[in-house]
């Protein structure tokens, strides 16, 4: 009888974590990754979100899809230079789920070696440290991608 509850409290343990991470609030989550100043790879960042934020939607599904930004993909984020600044100002007006962070390791590092300030665009949130964000939102149950 022992080995019979163990195998019925085995299979119970294992539907458990096979439950998918939205399952508790109903809200599918992903983190992208962006930390090369690639403008290829920033217009891929904003295609994925926009493609999974479109099909989850479709779906009647919540998203909350968060954009990190650290080392040189935080040149993504830059008002001043960016090179998908067009993109990013339509992209943040039309896409609510999508939040975009800004790493402020880097965004310190970057004015300590220009000597001047790095301005953000006004819709990203500055986090403390980028990949330190990514750890927790991982910890919280969110997918992570680096396209």
């Amino acid at each position: 009888m022992k080995l019979f509850a163990k195998a019925v409290l085995a299979l119970c343990l294992a539907a458990f974590l096979a439950i998918p991470a939205f399952a508790g609030d109903g809200v599918h989550k992903l983190v992208l990754q962006i930390s090369d100043n690639d403008p290829q790879k920033m217009n891929t960042v904003l295609n994925v979100a926009a493609n999974v934020a479109q099909y989850y939607t479709s779906q009647g599904d919540e998203i909350d899809i968060k954009i990190v930004a650290f080392n040189q993909g935080l040149n993504m984020l830059r008002s001043d230079t960016s090179p998908v600044a067009d993109r990013m100002k339509s992209f943040s007006e039309s896409m609510p789920s999508v939040e975009f962070q800004a790493c402020n390791n880097t965004r310190q590092a970057m004015e300590k070696k220009s000597g001047k300030p790095v301005p953000i665009f006004d819709f990203a949130k500055v986090v403390p440290a980028g990949v330190v964000s990514i750890m927790e939102l991982d910890e919280q149950g969110y997918t992570v991608v680096r396209p």
